[in-house]
Order: C-alpha cells, then structure tokens, then sequence
C-alpha cells in the first residue's frame, strides 16, 4: 500500500497553528471531524470512502500531529478555525462527518455558517445535555475500561485492550486527553449555547447512533432530530459508540447514501 492510498498527508499552517491532515480521493469533498481519541491512521472505511468522495481528515488543533495554539480554549475555537481551515483550502459544498466530539464541532460549525456546507452528518455527537439521561463520565473511567464502554460486542474491546502501544503512541494519548478535557471538562461534553441555536442550521443533516452507546446515549439523537429542522436519524443495531467499527457496512451506506443524494 503506497503513502497516498494511506491519504496523502499534508499540513498547513493557519493562525499561528500547523495543522496535520490526510486526504484523499476524488468527487464530492468530505470532510472528517475525529472523536476525542483523534486518529492515528488511514483506516479501511476512510479508504472505502475515498472510493467515491475527496476525503480530508484533519488531525484537530491540539490533538494528534497538529499544534496546540496558544488561542485553543475552548470548543468554540475549534468551530472557528475549521470555518477558516475550509475557506483557506478553498472547500466548497463541502459534506462535513463529525463522531462524537467531532460531531459536536461539526455543529458549533454549521449554527455558525454553512455557506461552504452542503450536508452534515452526526455521529453520536456530544453537545447537548438532556435531562434525566444519566451517560456514562468518560473522564471519571481508568483508561482500560472506556474501550468496555465504548463498544457492544466486547470482542473490539478486547482486540483494543490487547494490542501493544508504542511510546509514540503513549504520547499522543496523553496529549489527546489534555485537549478533550480543555474542550469538554466542564460542563461535562455539552455547550449550554448549542441546543438555543441549532435552529440555524440548514443544510440536510443526519444523525446516525448506535442503539447501546453508553457514552453518548441514544436519547440524545431525538433531542438534535427537534432541535434541528431538517434532521433525519439511523439507529444502528447491536452498536455502541463507534458505528464505523462495530457496524461498518451500515455506516457506509447510510453515509454513501446521504451525501450522494445531496450532491446533486
């Protein structure tokens, strides 16, 4: 396998921030906001994707190969940034896919300005708090027992737990860690802004969740579907917080499927 079947990796260096991202492919730009464990590799579905779509996947700033800017305080920033991270590669119509914490940017993003924004797809996102759903405290678990949490079939968990970490690797957890909890440490993963102005987004939006996560629960999914006006939810079967591993041919349709019809 060649670097650019890989995605090509590129940086560039945007408001006193170097920011790592791969990207490949050809047709419609799809842009992927990772969760709070960032990404360490061009993985098989980000390859199927590119398969049909320009596919970009940024390393956020203070996560994984990018800097941590002095400005990066908080979730806002981040929503900011990548606004003018799309404008400075010159994106247009650009289908955004956020998981989890990236689904959250990805709609500090879109209540913001969706000018350069074609569709949005919402991955177990945090961002929103609703009451009387009790989730499990991320920041409060050791670290062996968030891959338990994260997935339903523990045979991921386990795969997880049991493969080996380079001191590299190491590293960049610590370092991801530290940034999610400067987001996202209080309050705990929600912005008591957001729910006020998802109204404004207006591009189609689907939101697509596992039926057991734990850690973002699926109460949550009918919460953004009232919240914004032109929402749609898939609820994935026998998946926990991370559809794109547990239900991979499910994601991939559902993602596929969406943008493409909304290409045209």
């Amino acid at each position: 396998m060649t670097a650019v079947d890989q995605g090509e990796a590129q940086t560039i260096d945007l408001l006193d921030c170097a920011v790592h991202y791969r990207r490949h492919g050809a047709g419609p730009t799809l842009l992927y906001l990772h969760g709070s464990g960032g990404v360490s590799a061009w993985t098989p579905w980000m390859g199927r994707l590119a398969e049909r779509f320009d596919v970009i996947v940024p390393d956020h700033p203070g996560f994984g190969a990018s800097d941590t800017p002095a400005w990066f305080d908080n979730i806002h920033d981040i929503a900011y940034y990548y606004l003018d991270f799309i404008k400075a590669l010159g994106l247009t119509n650009v289908h955004v896919l956020g998981h989890s914490l990236g689904g959250w940017i990805a709609a500090e993003i879109a209540v913001r300005n969706t000018s350069a924004l074609r569709s949005l797809t919402l991955m177990a996102p945090a961002g929103l708090r609703v009451p009387g759903v009790e989730r499990v405290d991320v920041f409060l678990l050791a670290p062996e027992d968030i891959p338990r949490e994260v997935y339903y079939d523990q045979s991921f968990a386990a795969a997880m737990l049991a493969r080996p970490k380079t001191d590299e690797q190491v590293d960049l957890d610590l370092k991801n860690s530290y940034s999610f909890a400067r987001l996202a440490w209080q309050p705990r993963l929600y912005d008591p802004h957001l729910a006020k102005w998802l109204h404004r987004i207006d591009i189609p939006t689907q939101l697509l969740w596992g039926d057991t996560d734990r850690i973002v629960p699926t109460a949550h999914a009918a919460e953004f579907k009232r919240l914004i006006p032109q929402a749609s939810v898939e609820i994935f079967e026998h998946c926990g917080h991370v559809p794109q591993v547990e239900q991979p041919e499910a994601f991939l349709r559902a993602v596929t499927t969406f943008i493409e019809r909304n290409s045209a």
